[in-house]
């Protein structure tokens, strides 16, 4: 990989090896999304995204989680969350409701209309997560995939590994999320 160069300041260049983990990275991180999102719409007319927020939502005891939080759990600007809570509201999917201890915060709340939605689009949606991912990786390859994903994440200026981390108990089990965290 070649580039401009001024001595001092020359970059290091990734070598063959890293190069090619580099673009088949960022051909994963490109091909699929857009995979789950084609799936998500043809079997139950959700974007990905809005998939994601709804399964957000369900993993949490109460069904309930603050904007702020569920923001970066999803990964996505309060701008994008505040829209696509909106989309989802008006579907009768998700209500927004002030903290029950703290009324400055608001959390979105997964109503029984928006549990069923997701319950319906979870099996073809982890059919398809087996089908593009899981399934073509030995097991040890699973772990080794959620090391180098747990890795990388920590290295991001997010945050959203620790908040996944306090988020998902050990053995994948749910835990309760402070509102405004």
């Amino acid at each position: 990989m070649g580039g401009p160069t001024d001595g001092a300041n020359e970059p290091h260049w990734l070598d063959e090896r890293e190069l090619g983990a580099w673009m088949a990275l960022m051909q994963v991180l490109v091909a699929l999304p857009a995979k789950l999102d084609a799936q998500l719409r043809a079997d139950s007319r959700l974007r990905l995204y809005e998939y994601h927020v709804l399964a957000a939502l369900s993993d949490q005891p109460t069904r309930s989680i603050g904007m702020k939080a569920l923001s970066v759990v999803t990964n996505g600007s309060m701008s994008r969350l505040s829209h696509v809570v909106s989309r989802l509201e008006d579907r009768g999917w998700v209500e927004r409701r002030p903290h029950p201890t703290d009324g400055r915060l608001t959390e979105a709340h997964l109503t029984d209309e928006g549990h069923r939605t997701i319950a319906d689009a979870a099996p073809a949606h982890v059919k398809s997560a087996r089908a593009l991912v899981i399934d073509r990786l030995t097991p040890e390859q699973v772990s080794q995939l959620r090391d180098i994903c747990q890795t990388i994440a920590t290295g991001l200026d997010d945050n959203m590994s620790d908040l996944v981390s306090r988020v998902v108990a050990p053995g994948g089990k749910a835990r309760e999320m402070s509102p405004d965290r």
